[in-house]
């Protein structure tokens, strides 16, 4: 089993800003990605940022670049999200997501985080 165990959310002011971290613990073999999705009220779940380690590339949504950054310590198979100029429409539940192998014989795994509440007041 992997366990993904997200921190940082809560209550910012509009123009303030948040940072959430995911710590990924278990037998990993390697990860592969690690990123950021949130789902607000009545809506569906939408991708915020990836990191993937193959080339350190990263993606974000549309609606938070240049004001969000994703980044990761691979030694702590912990990924960032470093949130700023916070808007009232970034609240949300923020859900961790890491893919890659797990165990001594490689599975495969998708995780999901328990998820992190952050509300942004006008």
């Amino acid at each position: 089993q992997v366990q993904l165990v997200e921190s940082g959310g809560g209550l910012a002011q509009a123009g303030g800003s948040l940072r959430l971290s995911c710590a990924a613990s278990g037998i990993i073999f390697s990860i592969n990605t690690m990123g950021w999705y949130r789902q607000a009220p009545e809506k569906q779940r939408e991708l915020v940022a990836v990191f993937t380690k193959g080339g350190d590339s990263t993606n974000y949504a549309d609606s938070v670049k240049g004001r969000f950054t994703i980044s990761m310590n691979n030694a702590k198979n912990t990924v960032y999200l470093q949130m700023n100029s916070l808007q009232p429409e970034d609240t949300a539940v923020y859900y961790c997501n890491a893919v890659g192998l797990r165990g001594a014989v490689m599975s495969f795994f998708d995780y999901w985080g328990q998820g992190t509440q952050v509300t942004v007041s006008s």
